[in-house]
């Protein structure tokens, strides 16, 4: 007589499961367009377009959090405020701010090598007690080896001599702490939703929105080009369409995915799944610039579609909780 509910119970996990990794993915697809993003909305520096982009995402979830309030949506109380804030900028602005930074003082490719880091750094501290580590390196190695790769290619092109040498210690320290930052983010968001699950994935999505809104505008009024410049480049309307649609795809929607993707699977397998940002990201690229890959990013982008297989075969069983849409 105890068969069917055990059934039932892991059909259900295996639904919650299944959800949980396409919402991931999705997440991973729409991150990705940030790094095409920059080279389409042509005479924006980077700092702009993240700032409008946060903006648009500000803007968006106010409007969509003074419309659920009027249908009777809970209201965030003050703990929930502070923690939205503490969050956004754990994982948007300050996170981004960093990078900037990171980026103007020591290049790109030292950087990018940090912060590729991160589905690490998510994967072997969210790692769920019931899981051994015999289980994780596979999909770790593969990682690992993906990201060296493709680090490798960059690092061909680098010119070391570019900084000086204080400049440069000063940008991998700054690299260092926006790895660090989202990778608090990302346990921290997964450990608040999970316990907060009379907040639906929507509404967090919108108080976190708000709060990146806010920082969003004093990133821009700090680093972001003037106004006026802006209106003045040619191929404005582009440009802020670009803006527009990442806000929306790639902040907002991409958040409610990544917060129904940490409601249902552990914090090591959401860090594996945000490999899928790079893959992606590899994919728009080359389209964009209509070129195929080098033999070493083939092999490179096959390692990180392994990791992730071998990683939710690892997470088969994961004790998920009953959560809310």
């Amino acid at each position: 007589m105890a068969g069917p509910p055990h059934t039932a119970a892991a059909i259900a996990a295996r639904r919650r499961t299944a959800v949980g990794l396409l919402a991931g993915l999705g997440a991973g697809a729409l991150w990705g367009l940030v790094f095409v993003a920059p080279r389409m909305a042509q005479g924006f520096a980077a700092v702009d377009v993240a700032s409008l982009r946060f903006i648009t995402f500000g803007l968006m979830s106010l409007a969509l959090m003074v419309w659920g309030l009027w249908r009777g949506a809970i209201r965030p109380t003050g703990v929930q405020v502070r923690a939205a804030l503490g969050l956004s900028v754990l994982g948007f602005t300050g996170y981004y701010t960093l990078l900037v930074l990171a980026i103007t003082w020591a290049g790109t490719a030292v950087p990018a090598l940090i912060i590729g880091t991160i589905p690490l750094w998510v994967m072997v501290l969210g790692k769920p007690e019931h899981l051994g580590w015999r289980q994780l390196w596979p999909g770790l190695l593969c990682t690992a080896a993906g990201l060296a790769l493709m680090v490798s290619v960059d690092l061909r092109h680098v010119s070391w001599g570019s900084t000086t040498a204080g400049h440069y210690g000063w940008g991998i320290a700054l690299a260092l702490l926006s790895m660090l930052s989202w990778t608090a983010f990302a346990l921290l968001n997964a450990r608040w939703v999970r316990a907060h699950p009379e907040v639906d994935s929507a509404q967090w999505t919108n108080w976190l929105g708000v709060c990146t809104g806010l920082g969003a505008g004093c990133l821009w009024l700090a680093l972001g080009t003037p106004w006026t410049q802006l209106a003045a480049l040619p191929g404005l309307g582009l440009s802020l369409g670009v803006c527009v649609f990442t806000g929306v795809g790639s902040a907002w929607l991409a958040s409610l995915l990544w917060t129904m993707a940490s409601r249902r699977l552990s914090a090591s397998l959401c860090g594996q799944l945000i490999v899928s940002e790079t893959l992606f990201a590899l994919i728009y690229s080359f389209v964009w610039d209509a070129s195929w890959p080098l033999p070493v990013q083939w092999l490179a982008a096959i390692l990180f579609v392994l990791g992730i297989v071998a990683s939710v075969r690892a997470h088969r069983e994961p004790a998920i909780e009953e959560v809310h849409l």
